[in-house]
């Protein structure tokens, strides 16, 4: 029983770290090279859809293996209440991501310190834009329902392509390629729904940085260039829009699939393993 238990523990803890490491990777490529076009004047929007997209796509392939990479609360969420996933590792899971977003931000924070004190030596809301999400990116008129609005339908579209990328009873990316695609599939969600909230699309990846930015100077980084408290919208979002593009799937594609050979789905470790 104890052998039992502690090699159980061993493979959390893996899966765990792997979940913190592949989140910590994303962030690094994300918030970088938005701390790189904002304050750095290199690059454009399209470069940092593609660095996003990349550092999802490395991120996949550091935990994938052992953690399945979510890398997302949404993701985790939804695959606990549509493919499976146990619920005594959510909570664990949203916390090694939470945690994984947080070191990168500060990282970040620290190597960039030099050039955002020159872009905006105050810390504003002109320069936290770097770290975390914005109604209409800070300058468009958009209201925080409407940016709402958009992290439900952002993320709806994010995990219903998940869903049908995993699923092997589809045509899901073989040879490996499944983070290539979906990186692809962030770019092209970057793409096309960046505007009205700036595609967070994960609450671990704006509620890290956002609270790194707060802890190096950034006071106001909870709220949004409204004065509104907006932190809780790239949270909640996310959320209700990752289980609607699940049950999307659920309803409108994989009962009309061929009966599975073998279990499907976004890979989860089990303690056999």
């Amino acid at each position: 029983m104890l052998d039992r238990l502690s090699a159980s523990t061993r493979t959390l803890t893996g899966e765990l770290l792997a979940e913190f490491t592949g989140t910590l990777v994303l962030i690094l490529f994300g918030v970088g090279v938005v701390a790189q076009v904002v304050a750095g004047g290199l690059g454009d929007h399209d470069s940092i859809t593609w660095a996003w997209g990349f550092g999802v796509t490395f991120g996949i392939y550091i935990a994938g293996r052992l953690s399945g990479a979510h890398l997302n609360p949404a993701v985790t969420l939804a695959m606990a209440v549509f493919n499976k996933f146990p619920w005594r590792k959510v909570a664990p899971y949203v916390v090694a991501q939470f945690l994984g977003a947080f070191v990168a931000a500060l990282l970040v924070r620290w190597n960039y310190t030099e050039v955002l004190a020159k872009f905006d030596p105050g810390h504003t809301l002109k320069s936290q834009f770097v770290f975390s999400t914005l109604p209409g990116n800070g300058s468009l008129p958009v209201s925080d329902w409407g940016a709402l609005r958009d992290q439900v339908i952002g993320t709806a579209i994010l995990l219903l392509v998940i869903m049908a990328l995993t699923d092997l009873r589809n045509t899901a990316p073989r040879a490996n390629l499944g983070g290539v695609v979906i990186g692809l599939l962030i770019v092209a969600i970057g793409m096309s729904f960046g505007t009205n909230a700036g595609y967070a699309i994960n609450p671990a990846r704006d509620l890290g940085p956002r609270l790194a930015s707060y802890l190096t100077g950034y006071d106001h980084a909870w709220r949004d260039q409204y004065g509104h408290l907006y932190f809780w919208v790239p949270i909640v979002g996310p959320l209700v829009g990752g289980l609607l593009g699940a049950a999307l799937y659920r309803l409108l594609v994989s009962p009309f699939l061929p009966a599975p050979e073998q279990e499907v789905g976004m890979e989860v470790p089990t303690e056999e393993r």
